[in-house]
């Protein structure tokens, strides 16, 4: 569910509905979140994009590893493998998903 009034929502508000839906808009859809380990996903069905703000980790996308921090952009195309590998129990980021079922990526 959307936060009233969705095209601002503070960080207030984000936290108090954390790993829930706080926008909406066409296949937007954009939450705040804190991953678990162990960080077991499957591949979704629309493009994802995480912005890292609080901590670090390791982070694998289709067999690849990397570092992030603080300010970092992670994108995950549709149906690609991916995972946290190792975060902090306070990591904190925003997920956003959009695009049709497959991903947008033949869009531009």
């Amino acid at each position: 569910m959307t936060i009233p009034g969705d095209w601002l929502v503070t960080h207030a508000e984000a936290l108090a509905r954390k790993s829930q839906d706080v926008l909406h808009h066409g296949t937007l859809r954009m939450k705040l979140h804190t991953p678990v380990m162990p960080n077991v996903q499957a591949p979704h069905e629309q493009d994802e994009l995480y912005l890292i703000l609080k901590r670090r980790g390791l982070f694998s996308k289709a067999g690849e590893t990397r570092a992030f921090g603080p300010g970092d952009a992670i994108l995950v195309e549709a149906g690609v493998e991916h995972a946290f590998e190792t975060i902090s129990d306070d990591t904190l980021l925003w997920i956003l998903f959009w695009g049709p079922p497959g991903g947008d990526k033949d869009a531009c």
